[in-house]
C-alpha cells in the first residue's frame, strides 16, 4: 500500500516530526496572531460609525492597512517580509521566520473576522448597557466580546485552518513539516503516495481542529444550552 519510501520517513520518525511540526507552527502562529488580530478587531468595530466611540478617519486609515496586508498574496507576502522576520528573530530561513510570515499574513485576516464577529452583537444590548451608564472599556469586556464568543470561536477555527494551509508552504523558505515532506520526498523524489499522505494527515489535521472548535462554539452559545 505504502512505498518503501514512505516506510523509512515512517520508521526514522520524519512522519511523525512532520506532524508535530506543523501542529506546533501552526498553534503558535494563530497564538501571536490573536494577540495582535483580536485588539485590532475590537478597534475596527468601535470606531466604526456605528460602534460606540466613532472615530471616522482613524478607522478608514486602520481598515486601509489591514487591507493592505490582507490582499497580498502569502507567497509573495513571505518574500518580501523576509527582511522584518530577520530583524526580528535574526533568520530570514526556517521555522522561526515562516512563524513571523504566519502572523504577518493571518494578523490583517484576523482582525477582520473578530470585527465580523461583534458586529452581529445586538444593538439592543449594547444600548442597554450604555444606558445602565457603562463606559467604553466596560462594554467591550463585558458585553461585546461574551455576546459574541461563538462567532469568535468559530472564527478562530477558521483562522486555524487557514493559517495550517499556510504554514504547508513553510519548504519553500526552508521551513518543516509536513509541507517539507510532501515536497521534498514527495514531489522531488517522485513518490506521489508521500505527498497523498501528506495530504491526508493534513485532512485528518484539519478535521480535529474543526470538530474540537465546533463543539466547543456550541457549549458557549446561549442558543444550544437547554
Amino acid at each position: 500500500m505504502f512505498s518503501e519510501m514512505f516506510m523509512k520517513l515512517w520508521e526514522n520518525g520524519l512522519i511523525q516530526m512532520g506532524i508535530w511540526e506543523t501542529i506546533y507552527m501552526t498553534v503558535l502562529s494563530t497564538a501571536i496572531s490573536y494577540c495582535i488580530g483580536l485588539p485590532l478587531g475590537v478597534v475596527l468595530q468601535i470606531t466604526d460609525r456605528e460602534g460606540i466611540c466613532p472615530l471616522p478617519v482613524f478607522n478608514r486609515i486602520l481598515g486601509l492597512i489591514v487591507n493592505f496586508f490582507r490582499s497580498i498574496p502569502f507567497i509573495i507576502l513571505m518574500v518580501a517580509m523576509l527582511p522584518v522576520a530577520k530583524w526580528i528573530v535574526g533568520v530570514s530561513l526556517g521555522n522561526r521566520a515562516m512563524i513571523v510570515m504566519l502572523v504577518i499574513a493571518s494578523s490583517p485576516y484576523i482582525a477582520r473576522m473578530v470585527e465580523s464577529s461583534l458586529k452581529e452583537v445586538d444593538a439592543g444590548v449594547i444600548e442597554a448597557a450604555q444606558s445602565m451608564g457603562t463606559d467604553n472599556y466596560q462594554i467591550v469586556r463585558k458585553v461585546l466580546l461574551p455576546e459574541a464568543k461563538p462567532s469568535l470561536i468559530n472564527g478562530a477555527v477558521i483562522s486555524m485552518v487557514t493559517i495550517l494551509g499556510y504554514s504547508a508552504m513553510a519548504a519553500t523558505i526552508g521551513g518543516t513539516g509536513l509541507g517539507q515532506i510532501a515536497i521534498s520526498y514527495g514531489h522531488q523524489r517522485f513518490n506521489p503516495d508521500v505527498t497523498w499522505c501528506c495530504v491526508f494527515l493534513t485532512v485528518i489535521i484539519v478535521h480535529i481542529i474543526q470538530e474540537v472548535g465546533s463543539r466547543i462554539a456550541q457549549k458557549t452559545d446561549k442558543r444550544y444550552r437547554a
